[in-house]
């Protein structure tokens, strides 16, 4: 369970973020929406403990994660490309990675050829650096790189973006399927509305930094968020 507790961030005089009280239940999928500046990215920055909160903080599985680096054990993160390391092919990437979370060059390579079809043909064995992908394929590394290890919560933040239609049905078919483990948490953050209803089966929207709705997904819900965020 991942628990917030009175929860701001500021810069200067801004609160960016104000979340008094959420939890987000072992084996949920949690979509986080809202317009830009509503304080998703922020929220995910803070549960990866990439800035200071002002005030209150995040417990991940037991672990309050700007006082120990314990969570790191079992959380998986792509936020964005910095995430990645430019020089390194997606393989020495992968490898790297590997090594950090315990995994050996077979344990890897098994998990590579498991998503063959999200690569599409355009990432292993291509001799490219990172640096040199499109800003799609870098994504595609970095999500894949994010399951590396069976992370039991794993935290994607705009996952859809600069993707293909192809490649986007199936990261939803990935996304599915690593919702389905009762013991993997899933948290995504999209402007896309449609994809995050249709793979999260709970809703948090954020509009200035605050939760202005808390839903879990149902056929509704799609036209709810529409309805809301048309204003």
């Amino acid at each position: 369970m991942i628990q917030v507790q009175n929860l701001t961030k500021k810069y200067n005089a801004t609160t960016v973020l104000n979340i008094q009280e959420l939890e987000i239940p072992k084996g949920q999928s949690f979509g986080l929406v809202g317009n830009n500046g509503a304080g998703k990215t922020t929220f995910f920055s803070l549960l990866l403990d990439l800035i200071e909160p002002t005030s209150g903080g995040i417990i991940n599985h037991n672990v309050a994660v700007n006082t120990s680096e314990n969570w790191k054990n079992f959380t998986g993160a792509f936020l964005d490309e910095s995430f990645l390391i430019g020089y390194l092919t997606a393989e020495e990437y992968f490898y790297f990675i590997g090594e950090l979370r315990g995994q050996n060059k077979a344990d890897v390579d098994a998990l590579l050829k498991k998503y063959e079809e999200f690569f599409n043909n355009e990432i292993l064995n291509t001799k490219k650096y990172l640096r040199d992908l499109s800003k799609g394929n870098m994504k595609k590394v970095g999500i894949i790189a994010t399951l590396i290890g069976n992370p039991e919560v794993v935290i994607l933040d705009e996952p859809f973006a600069n993707l293909d239609p192809t490649t986007v049905n199936r990261l939803k078919k990935i996304i599915k399927e690593l919702a389905e483990n009762p013991n993997v948490t899933v948290l995504i953050s999209s402007h896309d509305l449609m994809h995050t209803v249709e793979v999260c089966n709970r809703i948090v929207a954020l509009n200035k930094g605050e939760v202005v709705k808390d839903i879990m997904t149902s056929e509704e819900t799609l036209k709810e968020l529409e309805a809301f965020f048309a204003v």
